[in-house]
């Protein structure tokens, strides 16, 4: 559907209609014909069939997608939404110290780039052609008895020369002036088999070209065989198709705005239920001079008990927004003891301008009694980003790496063409750059190298450097929540009841029962095994929980390869064996037991550095001072955030077994309304009938139950 939105979008923009649609405080809907290119004729007249397919599919379903306007402000710039293959490739360029960039979307073709078939590759070469001005072709294809066709040739338009024909009776055609000049951009591939699968390899490229390149126009003149100027149809014939389609489009916007309303005053009721059934959930919302709903936000009871303890780090993601209602999504996230999410809140917003962000953080923190988490993690929104400064002053704000590294592709791979590997190399190098100052030098260096001294997308990235380079968020806490492995969690979560298409209601009540389920897991990791060997390793198991120790668990491991150099002053200078730069300074005060290392990792995390972890070893430390283990890490605060904790029997094999087939079951259930409303009816038809069982039973087997359990039996 959304490739069928574009379509129908790009064919107005080809046709030169501008629809201005109803204002957010009404007025008239206005369609104006300001122009009409002369090269849509092959195509302008499929806009009212992908209109009225798209307009009937609005109504009937609500459609989510991920944002994609673009940061810099410009309306006319979008950036690309990366699939899972491309955070894939993110996580493993940054986790392999920042080595050569992987493919990215739209980059220039090159020797060596992986096709799964010569049709994925001729599409790939087509659309990169047009954006860069000209068109290409089918040039020659190789074949063999046992492989098929096993080479092809994709070669420029105007490669190659027109060969002189003749009649049949030896004289020659009236000649024709031809397009072909003999140039040499070409792509040529190979068949070839991997691990048993077939696979295209790029194994000739050029794009050299001995001609001037087209406009955007002019490639599509020359795709669809139009000639500038001959138009199949006249000016007044585009009016009428307009005006017809016009008396269409006013219809389902009127049902569509019906449908929305109604829609709307469901979730209302919806919300006011919850706050019956849960003195613990709160909801606030707006509305517009004309009494219609505006916006709308709520919270979950266990969720405020959760941030009294998890609120330091809150992680505001808005990358969805409805285009059947308009609206934008945003969820309230947080991490909590054991590495899981937690749903703190969410919100419904109409626009994303800076007062309506201003609106949703004030009633977050009414939400939570007033109390603003010490960091916010957002995405690139300029309105978002004014909101935070104005409402949440006292919050370092942070915009995590994973929401930018997308946007660079997007930006920068097709200007910067073959330079882009090198370019994004030295940004993955920058974002880790240790002090300001160094960061500073190396930026403009990048910038002059790469000729973006008037690119407005570097521009917006160095105005906001202090929310996304290491060396300006070194030190701020941030709980461990800007890792690959949350991110991914994140997305992971939102698209389950994204992928849905319910009503604003069952959309509701979806996030509800997704938000719960999250909320009262109580699903732990396991402990590693010791690692260290030291007391000091297994202390902190009886303090930490899973997660918490796993981290400082491999620091300790690490802490055994640095060498410790005492200073004059009494601080310590700790280096790796490996490395000749990258010391950090370690101040010791052992009259108070406190310890801070250059890196800030403490500071950030919450779990004590390797730096800082190996100057205890050699003070003779057998366990870490009380203060290093933080509250949000500790065993019993997974305990006393929640009202009912979790069994801590450890012999009860069954009910680990009956937590994990739960945790399947709701997951697989919130993918659609159906399976919920199944799940929720046979369930609880289930639970009945075996509660029924239970209490038909004898109360007693004549075997005394021993409900304390001892470690020795």
């Amino acid at each position: 559907m959304r490739l069928l939105k574009k379509q129908a979008s790009k064919q107005a923009e080809l046709l030169g209609i501008v629809c201005c649609s109803k204002g957010k405080r009404g007025g008239d809907e206005k369609l104006i014909l300001t122009r009409l290119h002369h090269h849509t004729a092959a195509c302008s007249f499929q806009l009212g069939h992908l209109g009225l397919v798209f307009a009937a599919s609005w109504i009937t379903w609500n459609i989510w997608i991920q944002r994609q306007q673009c940061p810099c402000g410009d309306w006319k710039c979008f950036v690309m939404c990366e699939g899972d293959n491309e955070e894939a490739a993110v996580a493993s360029r940054l986790a392999k110290a920042k080595a050569a960039a992987a493919t990215e979307a739209m980059v220039v073709p090159y020797v060596g780039m992986v096709f799964k078939s010569d049709d994925d590759a001729f599409e790939y070469y087509g659309n990169f052609a047009r954006k860069n001005g000209f068109s290409v072709r089918k040039e020659r294809s190789r074949l063999s008895p046992q492989l098929g066709i096993y080479k092809r040739d994709f070669v420029c338009y105007r490669s190659g020369f027109a060969p002189g024909r003749k009649k049949p009776s030896g004289e020659h055609h009236r000649d024709r002036k031809s397009v072909r000049c003999g140039c040499d951009a070409k792509m040529y591939l190979l068949k070839e088999v991997v691990d048993g699968v077939w696979q295209w390899f790029v194994v000739q490229f050029s794009n050299v070209h001995n001609h001037e390149l087209l406009e955007d126009d002019q490639v599509l003149e020359l795709e669809k065989g139009i000639q500038g100027g001959q138009l199949p149809f006249l000016e007044r014939d585009v009016r009428n198709f307009v005006q017809n389609r016009k008396k269409f489009v006013q219809e389902n916007d009127a049902l569509l705005s019906e449908k929305r309303e109604n829609d709307i005053m469901e979730l209302l009721e919806a919300c006011k239920a919850s706050k019956e059934a849960d003195e613990g959930f709160s909801y606030d919302y707006s509305v517009d001079e004309n009494d219609k709903l505006e916006h709308i936000a709520w919270s979950y009871g266990e969720s405020v008990s959760a941030y009294t303890i998890f609120g330091d780090v809150v992680h505001f993601d808005t990358s969805y927004r409805s285009i059947t209602y308009g609206m934008l999504f945003g969820a309230w996230i947080g991490i909590d003891s054991n590495g899981r999410m937690i749903i703190f809140g969410c919100v419904l917003l109409q626009d994303e301008a800076p007062r309506s962000f201003a609106w949703a953080l004030q009633s977050f923190v009414r939400f939570m009694r007033g109390r603003s988490p010490q960091t916010i993690l957002t995405d690139l929104d300029p309105g978002l980003r004014d909101a935070v400064r104005g409402e949440l002053p006292n919050t370092k704000h942070v915009t995590c790496i994973w929401n930018i590294l997308p946007k660079v592709s997007s930006w920068f791979s097709v200007p910067l063409g073959s330079q882009y590997a090198d370019f994004r190399s030295e940004f993955d190098a920058l974002h880790c750059v240790e002090n300001t100052e160094d960061f500073e030098l190396r930026w403009n260096e990048m910038v002059s190298q790469f000729g973006l001294g008037s690119d407005k997308h570097i521009a917006l990235l160095h105005s906001i450097r202090t929310s996304w380079a290491l060396c300006y968020t070194r030190g701020h806490f941030l709980a461990r929540m800007t890792s690959v492995a949350f991110f991914r969690s994140i997305d992971s979560f939102l698209k389950g009841f994204f992928s849905a298409n319910a009503c604003l209601r069952s959309f509701f009540d979806q996030v509800g029962i997704s938000a719960t389920f999250q909320n009262r897991s109580h699903h732990e990791m396991q402990y590693m095994p010791s690692k260290a060997c030291i007391p000091m390793e297994e202390h902190a198991r009886s303090i930490l929980t899973p997660f918490a120790f796993n981290a400082l668990q491999n620091e300790l491991v690490l802490a055994m390869q640095y060498a410790m150099s005492e200073l004059a002053d009494g601080s310590y200078l700790l280096r790796h064996y490996k490395k000749m730069d990258g010391d950090c300074l370690v101040v010791w005060i052992p009259e108070e037991e406190h310890i801070h290392c250059s890196c800030k990792e403490f500071e950030s995390s919450g779990i004590l550095c390797r730096h800082a972890l190996s100057v205890f070893i050699r003070k003779n430390y057998f366990q870490l001072p009380d203060k290093y283990f933080i509250t949000r890490w500790r065993r019993e605060s997974s305990i006393t955030c929640y009202d009912e904790p979790a069994p801590r029997d450890t012999d009860n094999e069954w009910f680990q077994e009956y937590q994990s087939l739960s945790e399947l079951l709701f997951t697989e259930s919130l993918l659609t309304r159906g399976r919920t409303n199944y799940v929720h009816r046979e369930l609880m038809k289930e639970v009945r009938r075996i509660l029924e069982e239970v209490r038909s039973m004898p109360e007693t087997d004549g075997i005394a139950v021993d409900l304390t359990l001892s470690p020795t039996g």
